[in-house]
């Protein structure tokens, strides 16, 4: 009877190894091809280092001047739903797109967050990225637009002197008064928001300024800010989209190296010091600025026997 006893308990356990290991989280990346009218797509890794692409475009974007759908940024909530919002026109626009699914395959109607409406001379809603507070169980969404003649001008003409703005919100029917976020005293773009810690949240952005056009990083005690001052760039200049997630103890900064057309890479554990790993990072061809999260493998299993 013991060793019976034993034997179950021994198969109980691999059985629940398996279980485990099934339903262990792999790495997502949202993305999108030139000339972004086809819509969403999705990359995938093992390790966050190697990925892959799954065929194929999610939903055509039908809203804006222009009917994009770039800089797809998601998040997922504890109740399994993921929350998608993008740029939906280069300029015109005086929102962002937004949608939400349950298996990443089937999405809601899409819906224009009009977030610059009562800024009726904003020329551009750009990249706005969404991040969850877990501990205020509310979304913050941050993006950058430039309405004219508001900020000092510095180098760049009144239509390219961009800001970051915000809102939050629980569901995206309510929305707050919109907000400015950061400025740093330059245009900025492509901002992104990582909570290291409770009271510990790190900015990557883009400094936009002609002469930069490289990343920066900012730290704050709360995900809204106040930011510290931009620090120095830690890339090369001509890149853009920063996109971060931990693997193992450290975090992989990825970014748009657009004029070599090439994904770059950095690695850092405290957003101070960074080692560059473009060249031990694969990125397939043509993948654009999108945001990385970590989902169950099943909901990868159903994407890529969605496509076959």
């Amino acid at each position: 009877m013991a060793n019976i006893i034993k034997s179950g308990f021994l198969l109980l356990l691999i059985f629940l190894a398996s279980c485990k290991t099934s339903r262990s989280d792999v790495y997502l990346f949202t993305s999108f091809h030139e000339p972004a009218n086809e819509g969403l797509r999705y990359l995938w890794s093992e390790d966050g280092i190697h990925w892959d692409s799954i065929a194929g475009a999610w939903f055509k974007p039908e809203l804006g001047v222009h009917k994009l759908l770039r800089d797809p940024s998601i998040a997922r909530t504890p109740d399994g739903i993921y929350h998608l919002v993008w740029t939906t026109s280069w300029k015109g626009d005086l929102g962002f797109g937004y949608a939400e699914s349950k298996d990443l395959i089937h999405w809601s109607d899409e819906k224009m967050i009009p977030v610059m409406a009562k800024e009726p001379t904003t020329v551009n809603v750009w990249a706005p990225e969404i991040f969850y507070d877990d501990e205020k169980k509310e979304f913050v969404v941050v993006w950058a637009s430039c309405v004219p003649n508001r900020f000092e001008r510095g180098i760049e003409d009144e239509d390219n002197n961009h800001r970051l703005y915000y809102i939050t919100t629980k569901d995206f029917k309510t929305i707050s008064e919109t907000k400015l976020f950061y400025d740093p005293g330059f245009s900025v773009i492509d901002a992104t928001i990582v909570k290291r810690a409770k009271n510990d949240y790190v900015l990557v952005l883009k400094d936009n300024t002609r002469a930069m056009r490289n990343l920066k990083i900012a730290f704050a005690k709360s995900p809204t800010g106040p930011y510290s001052p931009a620090s120095v760039p830690f890339t090369e200049s001509f890149v853009e989209g920063p996109s971060v997630t931990k693997v193992a103890n450290d975090y992989m900064i990825y970014f748009d190296v657009y004029r070599k057309h090439i994904y770059g890479a950095m690695k850092t554990k405290d957003f101070i010091h960074f080692q560059d790993k473009t060249n031990e990072v694969s990125v397939p061809e043509g993948h654009k600025h999108g945001t990385i999260i970590k989902v169950p493998r099943s909901e990868v299993t159903n994407l890529l026997k969605a496509r076959k």
